[in-house]
């Protein structure tokens, strides 16, 4: 009797002693299953991750004794570890968050800024109050105008006193008109005659010779620019015309005046190689002084 007796009250002590294991234990797993989600929720890439420092022993727990005490003590020394790190997680969590809405708030207040200047930007100024005594507006344009016309005056009448011709043939009278307004100077007048016969009239012989013309009132007028596209034009698009040879010889001179020497003698150039048979010999000599003064080889 006295053996079992000693037997059952040994089989007492271990009850409660295995059911505080057990109770250790779940809190143990509960403790590392919340403890890896934070981990996957602060380390999602898995770097950082951190581990218990203990671990579950590998073998059987014994039960009874001293083993059985050491067994709760390294499962309690668990708790604690995991109760630490879990919270240490959950503080980092805490600090990310933090960081990320005051990342955000300065954004915000970043953004508000700039919408404000921008709008500011975009608003006009108020206008400036006028003056009660300024003086109105009205009568300023009639004395610009009347002045204008002053100016204008002797122009308009100089110009009108260039005699246009009637012979019946309208692109040869319109021609000699704009021919006649150039010899007089008038050269705005004559440029705008000379583009309405090339344009009105373009298969007439006469379109080459105010093409070409038109060019030396541009050059005559010190616009080497104009002067030189509107030669151009005269050899490219009527090169049988009887003004191109023409045209290409006051093309090379309106690049020299460009500071162009060397595309002016490639012009003399093309000149000689495509007219050379049909120019005349005063050409020809005004051709050798042009490339002498451009220094042509």
């Amino acid at each position: 009797m006295r053996h079992l007796f000693i037997v059952l009250a040994s089989a007492a002590s271990i009850i409660p002693t295995t059911a505080m294991a057990q109770n250790i234990e779940g809190r143990v797993g509960k403790l590392e299953s919340e403890m890896r989600a934070v981990q996957r929720k602060v380390f999602p890439a898995g770097a950082g991750t951190l581990m218990p420092e203990i671990v579950a022993p590998q073998g059987s727990a014994q039960i009874g004794g001293t083993p059985a005490t050491s067994a709760i003590a390294d499962l309690t020394s668990r708790v604690s570890t995991l109760e630490q790190q879990l919270a240490t997680m959950t503080n980092q969590i805490e600090q990310a968050g933090y960081n990320q809405r005051r990342l955000q708030d300065q954004f915000e207040a970043y953004r508000r800024a700039t919408d404000a200047k921008i709008a500011a930007l975009g608003t006009p100024s108020p206008a400036a109050p006028v003056a009660a005594s300024a003086p109105p507006p009205g009568p300023v344009p009639a004395a610009k105008a009347a002045a204008k016309t002053t100016l204008e005056a002797p122009r308009v009448a100089s110009v009108a006193g260039v005699e246009k011709p009637s012979t019946g043939d309208a692109a040869e009278d319109d021609y000699i008109y704009g021919f006649r307004l150039w010899d007089a100077k008038k050269y705005p007048e004559a440029e705008a005659q000379l583009k309405k016969v090339v344009a009105t009239y373009p298969k007439s012989r006469r379109a080459s010779y105010a093409q070409n013309l038109l060019g030396r009132a541009y050059l005559d007028e010190g616009k080497p620019s104009l002067a030189s596209m509107a030669f151009y034009e005269n050899y490219k698009k009527m090169p049988e015309g009887e003004r191109a040879p023409d045209s290409l010889y006051y093309l090379a001179q309106a690049l020299v005046k460009l500071n162009k020497p060397a595309d002016a003698c490639k012009v003399y150039g093309e000149l000689t190689d495509v007219y050379g048979n049909k120019i005349s010999a005063g050409m020809k000599a005004d051709v050798e002084k042009g490339r002498t003064a451009a220094k042509c080889s």
